[in-house]
């Protein structure tokens, strides 16, 4: 049986079950997941860096379902956490803490004491502000925090410019001449241990060459912490790993590895790689209905039961998803269509002027790729509730995330004290 989505009599399906059947009983819009397909891309990243033993940190940001990183956490992942929520998630998926990194620009006290409560590996600390701040907090603790220093290699990975990283005009990271002088000013810091350096410098990345300019950077930099007498134990180099939407050169997972390999090589020190989208984007689709097809003197407008809420991606990042018919293609000229989805704003759509087979009323379309950064960016804006998440393994399928209700999503809702429900008027 073919894993991931194909089509069987020119009809999608998913795993070997088909999508229509998956709609009819979850209804629409609906997030769905091949297991199968996340299993098999989580096993050829590993398997190209086998020689290496890294710690594999998926980097929950992309898809942080309580399905998803259990799935990835029993075949002996790790996790790149950017939040306490994400913490939570992924101890309650499984995940080891010694195989935690936590990330990010503005971690609270709070979030500090709770993943040093939990003896996570280590905090990727991106200012001498924070390592300030992580040093009282573990004094407060009584505890020692691993530290990596994030470190600004000033690399343009070539990617969207809202998903860039490694710039120096960029928030992320300190600047490679700063790093090293907060180093040394570590060294007078009770309750922090600088035990490894890291980079991210982007996502959805092709080339493999923005990642062996950063690599090389972070290898001779840890040769020189090492010089100056650090007790480096690891170095972490990051994910952004991108795939193939519409006509980008697929990455090269050989060449990535050898970049990695290449850096690495003699320095005796553990490795760290924070994969993300990589590992869920083709595992997942969103699943739609068409509402209506209005027909415009240039062009017709496919509106689904999605919208932006649900899938931000285009209209954020200009985005280019793969959308299909569910059932096999309509016969006849395709034509060109703006599918949107029913939010009361222009920049509520999937794509604009797309070449697609005929579509009508009531037919099924799914947005392929869609397995990362799309459940997990959506919103209830204009007050649509959350669509489901189902995951698919072989024959099986099960509700992973229920559909909200409407009175759940309003639920969460209060008036204040001093204000009285009032009577509808009639």
């Amino acid at each position: 049986m073919s894993i991931g989505f194909t089509r069987k009599n020119a009809a999608l399906q998913c795993d070997g079950v088909a999508v229509s059947k998956l709609a009819a009983e979850y209804g629409t819009p609906l997030w769905l997941y091949s297991q199968s397909v996340l299993e098999a891309r989580y096993k050829l990243f590993a398997a190209s860096l086998a020689d290496l033993k890294p710690t594999i940190c998926y980097a929950l940001k992309a898809n942080s379902n309580q399905a998803v990183i259990a799935t990835f956490a029993k075949l002996g992942a790790g996790a790149d956490i950017v939040s306490a929520g994400e913490l939570l998630r992924a101890l309650q998926a499984g995940v080891p803490p010694h195989k935690i990194v936590f990330a990010g620009v503005g971690k609270t006290a709070e979030e500090m004491a709770l993943a040093l409560d939990a003896g996570i590996l280590q905090f990727n600390v991106e200012s001498g502000e924070e390592l300030a701040r992580l040093s009282a907090v573990a004094q407060a603790q009584h505890g020692i925090a691993r530290v990596a220093l994030r470190v600004n290699p000033n690399v343009d990975a070539k990617t969207h410019k809202k998903i860039t990283t490694g710039k120096t005009e960029n928030k992320f990271g300190i600047e490679i001449a700063h790093a090293m002088a907060l180093a040394e000013q570590a060294r007078s810091l009770k309750g922090v241990a600088i035990e490894a350096i890291s980079t991210h410098i982007g996502s959805q990345i092709t080339d493999v060459t923005p990642y062996r300019a950063a690599f090389k950077r972070m290898a001779d930099m840890a040769t020189a912490l090492r010089a100056q007498g650090h007790a480096l134990k690891r170095i972490d180099f990051g994910g952004g790993l991108g795939v193939v939407y519409k006509d980008e050169t697929p990455p090269d997972l050989k060449a990535y590895a050898a970049a990695v390999r290449a850096a690495v090589k003699g320095l005796g020190l553990d490795l760290i790689v924070e994969p993300g989208r990589w590992l869920v984007a083709d595992a997942g689709a969103l699943v739609a209905r068409v509402e209506y097809v209005k027909k415009g003197s240039a062009k017709s407008f496919a509106i689904l039961d999605a919208a932006m809420n649900d899938l931000i991606r285009p209209t954020l990042y200009e985005a280019w998803m793969p959308i299909e018919p569910v059932a096999a293609p309509r016969k006849g000229r395709k034509r060109l269509y703006d599918v949107v989805g029913p939010v009361c704003e222009s920049g509520d759509f999937f794509t604009h002027d797309r070449d697609l087979p005929p579509l009508e009323q009531g037919d099924l379309v799914a947005v392929r790729q869609a397995g990362a950064y799309g459940a997990v960016m959506s919103s209830t804006y204009n007050a649509r509730p959350l669509a489901p998440e189902v995951l698919v393994k072989g024959k099986r399928h099960a509700a992973v995330r229920a559909r909200q209700t409407l009175a759940e999503l309003i639920g969460q809702d209060a008036l204040a004290p001093w204000q009285t429900k009032s009577k509808p008027k009639r």
